[in-house]
């Protein structure tokens, strides 16, 4: 098993998780980061970091989000790999408070 960034993350896009992981598995899109399950050694030090818990391990997402399995796979390949954290979206706070933001997700740069 792995771990998914889930919707909580759209808008935001903190990166403390990305500070963390030892093995450097995040890819970053325009609004959105992702974890490469290929690279994820499932050490689950990212899932505290994540101040939106948009973290999840693959057997705990849930239901509603279990899409986010295989656009976390997809987007990896498309998207560049982030190694150091950065500072969030200029409006994170406010997206931060939002819900159903699957369809702000921008899957291209």
């Amino acid at each position: 098993m792995t771990h998914v960034v889930g919707e909580s993350c759209i808008g935001c896009k903190y990166t403390d998780c990305v500070a963390v992981c030892p093995v450097e598995c995040f890819h970053e899109g325009p609004n959105f980061l992702v974890i490469d399950p290929e690279v994820c050694i499932d050490c689950g030090v990212c899932v505290a970091e994540c101040p939106v818990e948009a973290i999840y391990d693959e057997t705990a997402l849930p239901a509603a989000q279990q899409e986010y399995v295989e656009l976390n796979i997809q987007l990896t390949k498309a998207w560049p790999l982030i190694t150091e954290s950065k500072e969030p979206l200029p409006e994170a706070d406010i997206w931060a408070e939002k819900k159903d933001k699957r369809n702000q997700l921008m899957e291209m740069a």
